[in-house]
């Protein structure tokens, strides 16, 4: 059976719907930046995206071609996530989208090197003739933070993260969403496939001790 990190790490990728407190490793990314609303039809983040999961499924797949990557093991492509913030806006404002700044990212399994994404990156661009030159490897160590599984439809997270925040503040933490620790999503539903009052979504706040 695929390893699936969802299951395999619960206590990153499925919280309960009450905030608690959690300490996140290290972690590589598959990762696209860009500005502005999503939800634009055509727009960067959707295009994002299909780079992405081009890289994401050269990875997984590569058990199939010509590179055999050392400690491969066979794996469910991990969720997509996302790291968000507005320029002068501690967290987000949810009423400008346009003013978005944004990270794409799916996880690497530990088993990928830098050398193995290279040679994706290439091989996707050779497969799909498409330029991929907006991926990179990002490294990322989220460290202590704040997190709470919200069910409902994007615009409606306000509610959820005043909920963590408040947690946060009664178990003696501060919010320390900074230039390097951002506003955090991980999203465990097909928007296009799932009702917005069942999405769910992990949102995750990094935080520091009084």
């Amino acid at each position: 059976m695929a390893f699936d990190y969802k299951k395999e790490y619960k206590e990153f990728y499925m919280p309960k719907n009450k905030p608690s407190i959690v300490t996140v490793p290290p972690m590589h990314y598959i990762a696209v930046r860009g500005q502005g609303d999503p939800n634009a039809e055509g727009g960067a983040y959707k295009r994002a995206i299909e780079l992405l999961y081009g890289v994401a499924y050269t990875i997984k797949m590569s058990k199939k071609g010509s590179r055999q990557i050392e400690g491969y093991f066979d794996y469910v492509v991990p969720p997509l996530e996302g790291f968000w913030w507005q320029d002068g806006v501690c967290g987000v404002d949810y009423a400008h989208k346009e003013a978005f700044q944004w990270i794409s990212v799916i996880r690497l399994p530990d088993f990928v090197t830098k050398a193995d994404f290279d040679w994706a990156i290439q091989e996707a661009a050779r497969k799909k003739k498409t330029d991929f030159s907006k991926v990179e490897w990002l490294a990322y160590d989220e460290g202590l933070c704040v997190q709470c599984m919200h069910i409902g439809a994007y615009d409606n997270e306000p509610a959820t993260v005043a909920l963590m925040h408040a947690y946060m503040e009664q178990q003696g933490y501060a919010l320390d969403i900074t230039g390097k620790r951002l506003h955090h999503e991980i999203y465990l539903s097909d928007a296009r496939k799932v009702a917005p009052e069942k999405l769910k979504t992990v949102i995750r706040h990094p935080i520091r001790k009084q």
